[in-house]
């Protein structure tokens, strides 16, 4: 069971690192039925379990929290028996998981209390948390035009601009990622996910980076959006992960190289706000 999710969150490189963090979590429950002849081999199993499911995607912090979080709130606990400790599991993944979910929510209502009657945004890549936002600011009357970047390799913007134009409260434009800074004069905001903030640099989808400097330039506020369990101050190294050189070209190359890297790094101090299920956070508070 653990070794088959984890196989499968390696392969989750379309679902939203939230996503990612409540399957490891339910999975990690497959380890409450089993047997164990004392607390501390369930500790131990729990522990390389965990570890399996976190290893499976290292650069989604949510997911290294969630897990840690578990695993810690047992060896805390002091259960006299391995029934407590599979019980204490429990409470403490269902806990994780409204959470999470939870946080999710909180987090889009947050920023779409935020967002105008009337706007144009810019928004990169596939985030459900941003998509929730718009969605939400919609129904509650409010009108937008959004460019969308199609978000290459993988295109998943295309999947956004599908689902903001069921909207009849949106106009919808798709663009290629390079065209963002010939749109950007005439945006409000620009709106971005959070795979995560680590100390002062915000990892997000490839081509974050890039908008969030030429958003900078052209005097265009930019947002990330995501729960606060995403925020980490230390004990967590984001690993990029570099994709199948097919997703850039089906044939392969000739005399040169291609890099598919998944992430990059913004500083954020290129952001001019944070919003998390907590809080809005100003980004020279981070760090």
């Amino acid at each position: 069971m653990i070794d088959e999710t984890a196989e499968e969150i390696a392969d989750m490189q379309t679902h939203s690192s939230s996503a990612v963090a409540v399957k490891a979590a339910q999975a990690l429950r497959s380890v409450t039925d089993r047997e164990f002849p004392t607390v501390d081999e369930y500790q131990r199993t729990l522990e390389r379990n965990s570890s399996a499911l976190r290893r499976a995607n290292p650069s989604h912090a949510s997911l290294h929290n969630s897990q840690r979080e578990i695993v810690q709130s047992v060896d805390a606990s002091g259960t006299a028996t391995v029934a407590e400790a599979q019980e204490l599991t429990r409470e403490t993944i269902a806990d994780v998981i409204e959470r999470i979910e939870t946080g999710k929510k909180q987090a889009a209502e947050r920023l779409a209390a935020l967002l105008g009657d009337s706007e144009t945004l810019l928004t990169h890549d596939y985030s459900t948390t941003v998509l929730s936002a718009i969605e939400m600011a919609a129904h509650a009357g409010s009108e937008f035009t959004v460019y969308v970047t199609e978000s290459r390799p993988r295109f998943l913007g295309r999947k956004m601009a599908r689902s903001l134009a069921d909207l009849d409260a949106i106009e919808t434009k798709l663009i290629v990622d390079s065209a963002a800074g010939n749109y950007l004069s005439e945006c409000d905001r620009v709106l971005v996910g959070m795979t995560c903030i680590v100390e002062d640099t915000l990892y997000n989808r490839v081509g974050t980076y890039s908008l969030a400097a030429t958003a900078a330039d052209a005097d265009v506020s930019m947002t990330t959006v995501g729960s606060a369990a995403k925020i980490i101050e230390s004990g967590f190294r984001f690993e990029n992960e570099y994709r199948v050189t097919s997703e850039v070209m089906r044939e392969p190359p000739d005399g040169f190289d291609i890099e598919n890297p998944a992430y990059d790094a913004t500083p954020v101090r290129l952001l001019d706000s944070v919003v998390t299920d907590e809080d809005v956070l100003d980004p020279a508070s981070l760090g």
